[in-house]
């Protein structure tokens, strides 16, 4: 996927409506309802997403999809409101936690399949920095990294064994029957508590009107 396919003024954009699915969060404790017609024709498109929240540098919280199930504009709204008060591996997020938060959102490209002959094959195919990976197993066995766990686990052998575990299987599992999927992300990264306002004015005024129209439901 093209690092560029969203400009500037469409991640301010999602940035916005990822900070107001938060705040709506923490001020009533439910979704953030949106239309998603009253944003450009680009972020009504069905992608699949993954937010992730920060903390200081240490992870906060990250929900997404691998499959495009709604407008892109929707799924970062439903993401960011998961990752701050669903993600099952840590508590809601409080309000004196935003202190120090950071947002990133990572739009999925297609997954594509990897044909390997062993590990030793799979591993070789790999590209540090470049791939997420999805893997299934036998059992209902899933899992997925995305591209910036390389950032953690640049070793390639480390990596898999990592997500061996995060599906539920041995480090050392060596099941002839795994798939394998590859896929590239857009991301970018913002910090919660800043806005952009030297990228996308107009769109903070009009993600502002929005705001007082989602937050009066």
């Amino acid at each position: 996927m093209s690092s560029t396919e969203y400009d500037r003024e469409e991640r301010a954009l999602l940035f916005e409506v990822a900070r107001a699915a938060i705040h709506e969060g923490l001020a009533h404790g439910r979704p953030l309802p949106i239309d998603p017609a009253e944003f450009p024709e680009h972020l009504q498109h069905e992608r699949a997403c993954f937010v992730t929240l920060n903390r200081h540098g240490q992870l906060r919280g990250c929900i997404g999809h691998l499959e495009p199930v709604q407008p892109l504009i929707a799924d970062v709204a439903e993401n960011a409101f998961a990752a701050a008060f669903r993600d099952p591996r840590f508590p809601p997020l409080q309000a004196p936690e935003t202190e120090g938060l950071d947002l990133h959102i990572s739009v999925l490209g297609e997954p594509e399949p990897i044909a390997f002959d062993d590990e030793d094959d799979l591993l070789r195919q790999l590209r540090p920095g470049i791939d997420g990976l999805l893997l299934e197993a036998p059992g209902g066995h899933r899992g997925t990294f995305l591209p910036s766990v390389w950032e953690q686990l640049p070793d390639r052998r480390e990596f898999f064994a990592h997500l061996k575990r995060k599906a539920g299987l041995p480090a050392d599992d060596r099941d002839p029957r795994l798939r394998v999927w590859r896929y590239t992300t857009e991301s970018f990264a913002a910090p919660f508590r800043s806005s952009s306002p030297s990228t996308a004015s107009a769109a903070s005024r009009s993600v502002s009107t929005r705001r007082e129209r989602w937050t009066s439901r």
